[in-house]
């Protein structure tokens, strides 16, 4: 209890994750209440091709889309999209990289060199070029994005539990618990497991915000879920020939993934920060 009252006081301290908390708390507030905050809410599947490209106002307060729609509505509802990504894409990776990596970083041999040189092969590729590829293939649509990111993103999860994997087995109570016949099994995940989370933490926190990147960059390349699903990525594609006029349409859906992003990195830096053992001070040094 100790350690998870000093990470929440060293964010409580932290501005800028306090920031990024704010950001994500209103984005998954905005998921939740979509129902209840939206105008419109029937906007995400009907059309109103007679209100198209209206101007922001009382109506709509983020305007309407190409179809006559509410994109503050569609927005909100696009909110969601963007979570179930990120949370599901984040969540396969882990499930992939931290076994891979556990078992890599305990194990010495052919067996571990072999699975790292298949994560390293895959972090050669930069992910949003991998994404693309696996998403062209599959086809778009929402389950086939969710695949391509989890598969682009779990070697660093690997690569990240395998460096601290290989770093504690140097540390005295590995070796000791070891010695008494811990099985490999019961060593690494009640004793290796627990002292790595924390970098597995800030990489969760910062992989979100990267994979709803790439996410949109999907969905603005035609490779995201297909209409009428509201993604952010595809309502700034098809607002690019009604710009500068219609300028609402893209800038709606562009700050909103601004600010998504922003505010994971910002709480991924400040859970760095504040799960970094090398800057905990005893209470007697904090007096």
């Amino acid at each position: 209890m100790s350690t998870i009252w000093f990470v929440v006081a060293r964010l409580a301290r932290d501005r800028s994750a306090l920031i990024g908390l704010l950001l994500i708390a209103l984005l998954v507030a905005a998921a939740l209440l979509a129902p209840l905050l939206s105008t419109h809410p029937d906007d995400v599947f009907e059309l109103h091709p007679s209100q198209r490209l209206q101007a922001p106002s009382g109506t709509h307060w983020l305007g309407t889309d190409r179809m006559g729609a509410d994109v503050y509505s569609r927005l909100l509802f696009g909110a969601r999209i963007t979570i179930l990504i990120g949370l599901i894409a984040v969540g396969a990776s882990l499930l992939i990289g931290v076994p891979i990596g556990l078992v890599a970083g305990y194990y010495h041999g052919w067996a571990s060199d072999a699975l790292m040189r298949v994560s390293d092969i895959f972090l050669a590729v930069p992910q949003v070029v991998l994404a693309i590829a696996i998403a062209q293939t599959l086809g778009p649509s929402l389950p086939n994005v969710i695949l391509a990111l989890s598969v682009t993103y779990w070697p660093w999860f690997a690569r990240v539990v395998y460096a601290e994997t290989r770093a504690l087995q140097k540390e005295a109570f590995v070796e000791s618990t070891a010695a008494l016949g811990a099985s490999p099994w019961r060593l690494t995940v009640l004793h290796v497991l627990p002292n790595i989370a924390s970098p597995i933490i800030v990489r969760s926190s910062i992989g979100m915000g990267f994979t709803i990147l790439t996410a949109a960059a999907l969905g603005f390349l035609g490779l995201g879920p297909p209409p009428p699903t509201p993604e952010w990525g595809r309502t700034i594609a098809e607002s690019r020939e009604f710009l500068p006029d219609a300028w609402w349409y893209a800038a709606a859906p562009g700050v909103a993934i601004f600010l998504t992003v922003m505010g994971f990195n910002l709480l991924g830096d400040g859970l760095r920060d504040a799960l970094d053992p090398r800057l905990r001070r005893s209470p007697a040094r904090d007096g």
